[in-house]
């Protein structure tokens, strides 16, 4: 079993991600692409209830494939939900369950950071008393800021930590959270290994908006085609040495993109180029590595 990598499946219920070419993939895709992960050992899932049809089309594609009762799977609330109103929070895990035709999950995420501020106010107790009912087995969160991170580290009921990390962008790394994820014995989940897609992308299809970010990325190409190495390669290779113990999510749109990051994630790096790596990309602006600042 594969167990550091998790399909991550937000492609499959929307338009995910600026390098996306193909669109949402169809019912068929989609089994395709888990079945492909599954056969080559990822038995673990990540899906929210705010990724369009996400959780339906994993659900459809676990049961056509008869996995349902042997995947592992995390799932997020609704950003929008009253997180305080004890029975919409139950009525949404049931929901997802339902959707994902599962008896439960290994871990239900708050979808966004700002609702730690609702820990102390009844928000715990809630959660406390969904993992009790045996629905989930987990509760964690998704944050994009290392101090939430740290602050949900040392938060107790939350087991784990959802972040963005990959070559670029470095923050949690440097402010020590795989550490204290470590010495808290919590689990830390790496999203936007890829960047949405931008640290893969084209340097000529990089849209005019994102003209910004063309000279990073270039950087970045040129030193993995200086090493004979793919870009994907070198992301992955980064995340796998320098956070052994995390997990990573990755999405795919087609069955191809899983075969080819996996066997990407066999590839190890040499210490110099990791060093090179922390050597050249030491300070990425912020603009570039948050796509919630990118223009739109």
């Amino acid at each position: 079993m594969n167990s550091s990598l998790v399909l991550g499946t937000a492609q499959l219920g929307s338009n995910y991600g600026i390098a996306n070419k193909t669109g949402q993939p169809d019912q068929d895709t989609a089994n395709a692409i888990v079945r492909e992960a599954w056969e080559n050992g990822i038995h673990e899932f990540d899906t929210a209830q705010g990724y369009g049809k996400s959780e339906d089309v994993l659900g459809k594609a676990l049961s056509a494939l008869g996995l349902s009762a042997a995947a592992s799977i995390i799932s997020k609330f609704d950003p929008g939900l009253e997180h305080l109103h004890r029975a919409t929070m139950m009525n949404a895990v049931d929901e997802s369950l339902s959707r994902l035709g599962v008896a439960d999950l290994f871990g239900m995420m708050l979808h966004r950071e700002e609702m730690l501020s609702l820990w102390d106010e009844g928000l715990s107790k809630i959660l406390h008393d969904i993992v009790s009912s045996g629905s989930v087995k987990h509760i964690g969160i998704s944050v994009y800021s290392t101090d939430k991170a740290i602050q949900a580290l040392n938060t107790e009921g939350i087991n784990m930590v959802q972040l963005p990390t990959n070559i670029l962008d470095r923050r949690f790394e440097k402010a020590g959270v795989f550490e204290l994820a470590e010495e808290k014995h919590k689990k830390i989940y790496i999203r936007s290994v890829f960047l949405q897609g931008l640290v893969l992308m084209d340097i000529n299809e990089i849209p005019e908006q994102m003209a910004f970010a063309k000279t990073v990325i270039e950087k970045l190409d040129f030193y993995s085609r200086d090493l004979k190495l793919s870009r994907q390669e070198l992301a992955l290779g980064y995340i796998r040495a320098e956070m052994p113990r995390a997990k990573v999510v990755f999405g795919a749109d087609t069955p191809g993109q899983v075969s080819e990051n996996l066997s990407c994630w066999k590839h190890k790096l040499s210490s110099d180029v990791i060093s090179g790596v922390k050597k050249l990309f030491g300070n990425v602006d912020e603009k570039i590595l948050t796509p919630s600042m990118w223009p739109h």
